[in-house]
């Protein structure tokens, strides 16, 4: 009977708005929505191109979150079928809706407006900030595609190599970097020089060290350029820190037992025995953290790395270009930054001197300095036999009711994306 009123009820509001004069009763503004019509692409280049940024640092997020799974940083502590198979290094490119909606979209999309920006004829084409921002955008597109996807495509364009995808990264970080230098501004210089970390990160993984050398000591001492979140509930899919929404909110992500370095302390304190891969198991923050093993049969070790919705996420940094440096020169090299950095970190000294252990070791060190930045995917795929913590093809997935680990190395390109392109 309720139901009858609220319809006949609904019903007189209809009739009393038509025989008012309304002919559109039910269209509703979308405050979050804006219309492409509406926007003029040279007077609104500053909003495209800083959309394009926030394309990309939500996109960023997912980029992280997933490949950690793939290389073991963490493991998959909720039942998502096609999270577990990022997890077990078995992708299905026809039925894994995660690798497009997640992954592919977001990461596509950072691309599409950035390119909405730089096929607009701008004013000051060689200082214009808004053309160094999307460039910046476009190039670490570009290695992220290179490093993580078995192959590319850019706006329904060709299929794209691993090589295809490296050379356009560094046509792009070129351009950012140029443009950024000529801008002068504080921001021009951070985005140049962001851009050089990631020519040097492409050229490093296109395997041309020389080159990848002159671009890392490029880079000034000290320089951190991170990508910022914010907090809005309304939101926070798009706007906040993703590995911390992925701990907080969904409960999918826990430190992989070969990241937690040290013994464990007691609940909700922050295990400091290595202090960049910080974690802690839950009991205190709600209810429902308890809950959040039941699929796993052991305790939920998050990380506090990120320990906010707000958390800044590094992007680019001295530290990398070093890393880069040492890691394209060779043993010595590697051997002085491991001591450096176990040192810095409360690490004992080890002694190795085998090139084979000593890049393990380094990649190790470099595993925790960048843990849960999206780095390792690309160390992976550069030495895989030098990781550690990775699922070995063939092996008992740690997670009963799945199938062993599979030998992916890299992701397959959606199957919305093959489908749809006229070029596949």
């Amino acid at each position: 009977m309720r139901t009858s009123q609220r319809f006949a009820s609904i019903a007189s509001i209809a009739a009393a708005l038509l025989v008012g004069g309304c002919t559109n009763w039910l269209a509703v503004d979308n405050p979050t929505v804006i219309d492409k019509d509406a926007l003029d692409p040279v007077a609104d280049a500053d909003l495209m191109s800083k959309s394009a940024i926030q394309n990309f640092k939500s996109a960023y997020g997912h980029l992280i979150v997933y490949s950690s799974w793939f290389v073991g940083e963490t493991d998959v502590s909720e039942t998502f079928p096609t999270r577990n198979e990022f997890g077990r290094r078995d992708i299905s490119y026809q039925t894994n809706g995660s690798l497009d909606t997640d992954i592919w979209f977001p990461l596509s999309q950072s691309v599409a407006s950035s390119y909405l920006v730089v096929t607009t004829d701008l004013p000051d084409p060689t200082t214009n900030i808004n053309y160094a921002r999307a460039h910046l955008v476009l190039g670490y597109a570009y290695i992220f595609m290179a490093e993580q996807f078995c192959q590319g495509t850019v706006l329904a364009g060709p299929p794209l190599t691993t090589q295809n995808m490296l050379d356009s990264a560094l046509a792009h970080f070129a351009l950012a970097r140029s443009i950024g230098t000529g801008n002068a501004s504080a921001e021009g210089t951070l985005l140049a020089n962001a851009a050089s970390v990631g020519t040097a990160r492409t050229e490093l993984q296109a395997g041309n060290l020389t080159a990848a050398i002159t671009a890392a000591n490029s880079v000034p001492a000290g320089f951190v350029y991170n990508l910022t979140y914010v907090d809005d509930l309304a939101q926070r899919l798009r706007l906040a820190n993703r590995m911390w929404f992925y701990v907080r909110d969904r409960g999918s992500i826990a430190v992989a037992p070969t990241w937690r370095i040290g013994p464990q302390l007691p609940p909700n304190q922050v295990q400091n025995a290595d202090p960049r891969v910080p974690w802690t198991i839950p009991t205190a923050y709600a209810p429902q953290d308890a809950a959040y093993s039941t699929d796993r049969g052991i305790a939920y070790a998050i990380q506090q790395k990120f320990p906010d919705y707000t958390a800044p996420v590094r992007l680019a940094s001295k530290l990398e270009a070093d890393y880069i440096t040492a890691e394209a020169q060779g043993t010595i090299a590697q051997k002085a930054l491991i001591d450096a950095r176990r040192a810095a970190n409360g690490q004992p000294a080890v002694s190795i001197t085998d090139p084979d252990s000593t890049l393990t070791e380094f990649l190790t060190q470099r595993g925790l300095d960048f843990f849960l930045e999206g780095k390792r995917m690309g160390d992976f795929r550069r030495h895989p036999t030098n990781i550690i913590g990775l699922p070995v093809p063939g092996s008992t997935y740690w997670k009963p009711g799945f199938a062993p680990v599979g030998s992916n190395v890299c992701y397959p390109l959606p199957i919305s994306e093959t489908d749809n392109n006229p070029n596949f």
